[in-house]
């Protein structure tokens, strides 16, 4: 691609790092040349993975604590100089019927899908800014663009993650900076594997992922892309 951003000195932060799409994407970007700032609840998931690897920076990040966005950026900032892109993947589901509402299932659905990815854009906002090509890419769902049975609540939240994404797009558009929502449906994870049991290969595969993410983070600001839709099958089943 002709008018790909040279990857080349260029920083990405990604929430959710440890495993499943977070992991897929960080191995990606990493074999593309951008230094690297992971953040996970356990940072011993990639200690062996990051162990002689140049540009990789690994940070504690609970998406509940109100504090470690800011935390984490300014480490970020302290050890490369810089932000250019967050990948905002980090999230959970809880499920309970529409009718019988579980207030401490849609907190905590609301504090990571929603609040954490609000909190990180906004500590990284001005070095997204400064890049002059700054990226926030927010991995979603199918979900958040219409219901289709499974979790009401998770259906909620993930509507109001794209809405952030949305507002993020055009708040620091005239900065350089773009934003992009992912919207996977069943991807081959540890979660789906526990929750849909079913041929694995008939899946997204994190790959697949983490292959869209490094395209829309490399395309210039003049081609920016709002939203992905992928799917596994004509309509997601649920």
């Amino acid at each position: 691609m002709a008018a790909r951003i040279d990857p080349k000195g260029r920083v990405v932060l990604i929430s959710g790092a440890g495993r499943g799409i977070g992991r897929a994407v960080a191995e990606r970007l990493h074999a593309e040349g951008y230094a690297l700032s992971l953040g996970l609840r356990d940072p011993g998931q990639l200690a062996d993975w990051a162990k002689g690897r140049e540009n990789v920076l690994i940070h504690t990040y609970d998406a509940r604590d109100r504090a470690v966005a800011g935390k984490w950026v300014d480490a970020t900032v302290a050890r490369f100089g810089r932000v250019d892109a967050i990948v905002a993947n980090a999230g959970i589901v809880e499920r309970f019927p529409f009718d019988q509402p579980d207030e401490d299932a849609l907190d905590a659905m609301w504090d990571v899908n929603v609040k954490a990815p609000y909190r990180l854009i906004v500590a990284a906002l001005p070095h997204l800014k400064r890049s002059g090509a700054g990226r926030i890419v927010t991995v979603v769902s199918l979900a958040g663009l219409r219901f289709g049975g499974g979790s009401p609540g998770y259906s909620m939240a993930k509507h109001a993650t794209m809405a952030l994404t949305q507002i993020a797009r055009q708040f620091a558009w005239k900065d350089g900076v773009r934003a992009t929502a992912i919207c996977p449906g069943s991807t081959n994870t540890d979660f789906i594997a526990a929750n849909r049991p079913g041929a694995p290969e008939t899946l997204t595969q994190p790959e697949d992922l983490a292959e869209i993410v490094a395209r829309v983070i490399a395309l210039p600001n003049s081609a920016s892309v709002a939203y992905v839709p992928v799917n596994y099958t004509a309509e997601a089943k649920y």
